[in-house]
This record gives structure tokens, sequence and C-alpha cells, in this order.
């Protein structure tokens, strides 16, 4: 029993693992796919997901933020942004926003910060890099 739910392991894991193969054609037009063509010769793509796994918390020193204010550096298309300021809203916290594509304080500041995505969120000396509700309620005091 042990013997077949290893291999049934074995079969799951190396059936989850893919490959991107890329190949120009005739007219010179590149071609992506997981499944090569048999008569082209490929090159496989080496894809590298650029993702938060969780919000990250570190000490931030800047003046942008003091201790008994929220700030947040957004965008108006990012869903953490919206789900952030609806918290917010919910649990009557106030906070102050800053577009990081149309404010010139938030393109100025974001670019201080060395901002790689949004949200970044300020309390005092944290800095929150995305949202999560209970990582954002473990630094902020109420």
């Amino acid at each position: 029993m042990n013997r077949l739910i290893n291999i049934l392991f074995l079969l799951v894991a190396f059936s989850v693992h893919a490959e991107i193969h890329v190949w120009t054609d005739e007219n010179g037009k590149k071609h992506f796919t997981d499944k090569p063509p048999m008569d082209i010769e490929t090159s496989i793509v080496e894809v590298k997901v650029n993702s938060y796994e969780s919000p990250n918390i570190e000490s931030y020193s800047g003046a942008l933020a003091s201790k008994d204010k929220v700030v947040m550096y957004s965008a108006t298309w990012c869903g953490y942004c919206k789900k952030a300021k609806k918290y917010f809203n919910s649990n009557n916290i106030s906070f102050s926003e800053y577009d990081v594509e149309s404010s010139s304080k938030g393109k100025r500041d974001y670019k201080r910060m060395k901002g790689r995505g949004v949200p970044i969120i300020l309390i005092g000396d944290n800095r929150m890099n995305g949202f999560s509700q209970s990582k954002f309620e473990s630094i902020y005091k109420k």
C-alpha cells in the first residue's frame, strides 16, 4: 500500500511540471507553447513569476509616516489597494492615500522608497509591502 502511495505521489509531482517552448516560424513570428511541434527545433523559456507570497513587514525610518497615522501608496488598478481601502473604511481607520501613477507626491515618495509594487502601507516605523488584514492588525495599534 505504501509503495502504491509513493508511486502516485511521484506521478503527481512530475505531472505538474511544465515547460514553455519558443520557436520562430518561416515568417519570423515567435510562437510560445507548452507542447512543441515535432518537426521544429525549439528552445525552453525560463519563466519567473513575479508575485508576493505574502505581504512583508519591514522597519522603516523615513519621515513619511507618523505613529498614529496610516499612509498608503496605491494605484487605481490594484486589487489589494482596493481591499486595504475597504478594510480601513469599514474599521474607521483614517489614512492618507497617494496614487503612485497620478500624484506627484505619490510618484516622488514611491521612487524615494524604492517601491517595487503596491500597495505600500506605512504605519509609524513599519512598512508593509502588499496587504493582509492579519499582518496589518499585527502592526496597527488602535
